[in-house]
């Protein structure tokens, strides 16, 4: 980032959470947030029936950017969730059927629900998918309008795109077009519902800077991107995954009590740092938490883990499960 200084709540709220990697425009970005109620996406895909932890921090950005006054685009995948995101992968995706990617979408979608407001409002939040438009297209109408403004050469110098070959990693031909499939999104969404802003994972940054330019190509002017940090764990593991498995936000594959035992059981490295992602608690009182030592630490972390578990499962889960014993002082936003 420059020496700018942001004056909207949001930009704000990511610099400040650890939510801030990369801007294509923070000015311009600044300017359109500053007018309230920005249409802004994340896109998310229907292979599994679960999102785990390692998601949760792309959830969490659409809820502060809702809390600030913006409106929360949710694109559900069951477009490109037939090709597969290559991004981050040594190895082809296993395609999924039609009905199987709509199962997971079902279940996928309860994780939004709790955690953003949907309905009409200026900020509410809204649910597409992207086969509306995607299961339309013909192969035909896909190269002649946005397969020519595109350049091979730039996409081979993409990371989704260079990494797999660098490691001698094959690339189907489907997966190599899954970036044109993610930038025609923008536009679409720009066209659709005055979508401006895209956000995603520090690996997706390829991606949505070419729906930037295929946006500015089609008349599409003015869109910005926003992405964070691919986050791990103090000691350099994937966030999400444990020894133990994925840790899955759906109840139904991990109980809540699972789930409060694996934020109650962080390193201590991350406390600070998972706060500011996974709670809503206030940044000073988190500065605060952080700064304590040895077995007051420990403190924080049941903090952490109330409040990241009921954030989620709602007020009445700590009670529900733990009873008393767990719901010790809350630090609340």
């Amino acid at each position: 980032m420059t020496d700018y200084i942001p004056k909207s709540d949001y930009l704000n709220i990511a610099l400040q959470r650890g939510f801030f990697h990369q801007c294509s425009d923070v000015e311009l970005l600044d300017k359109l947030l500053l007018k309230g109620g920005l249409p802004g996406y994340i896109g998310f895909d229907c292979t599994a029936k679960s999102f785990h932890v390692g998601n949760l921090v792309q959830i969490m950005r659409l809820y502060w950017f809702q809390k600030t006054g913006n409106k929360p685009i949710v694109l559900m995948g069951g477009g490109t969730s037939r090709v597969g995101d290559p991004s981050g992968k040594d190895a082809t995706r296993q395609l999924l059927q039609i009905e199987k990617i709509e199962e997971n979408k079902g279940h996928l979608k309860n994780t939004f629900q709790k955690l953003l407001e949907f309905g009409s409002g200026v900020s509410s939040a809204i649910m597409v998918d992207n086969a509306e438009w995607l299961a339309e297209l013909g192969l035909v109408d896909v190269l002649r309008d946005v397969g020519t403004k595109f350049s091979v050469n730039r996409m081979l110098s993409m990371e989704s795109v260079k990494g797999r070959i660098d490691r001698d990693q094959e690339m189907s031909f489907i997966e190599f077009n899954y970036m044109i499939l993610q930038a025609y999104d923008f536009v679409e969404l720009s066209r659709r519902y005055g979508c401006k802003l895209q956000m995603g994972g520090s690996d997706q940054w390829g991606n949505i800077v070419s729906g930037i330019d295929l946006g500015r190509r089609m008349g599409e002017n003015d869109l910005a991107a926003l992405t964070c940090d691919l986050i791990t764990t103090a000691d350099g593991k994937k966030m999400g995954k444990t020894a133990e498995g994925a840790v899955w936000l759906d109840p139904d594959l991990l109980p809540i009590a699972k789930y409060w035992k694996f934020w109650r059981n962080v390193d201590d490295r991350d406390v600070g740092r998972f706060l500011r992602l996974f709670t809503t608690v206030d940044v000073g009182e988190i500065d605060r938490l952080e700064s304590l030592q040895e077995h007051e630490l420990e403190e924080a972390k049941t903090i952490l883990a109330n409040e990241a578990t009921s954030l989620l499962h709602g007020s009445n889960a700590l009670t529900s499960v733990f009873g008393g014993a767990a719901s010790e002082t809350r630090t609340h936003s």
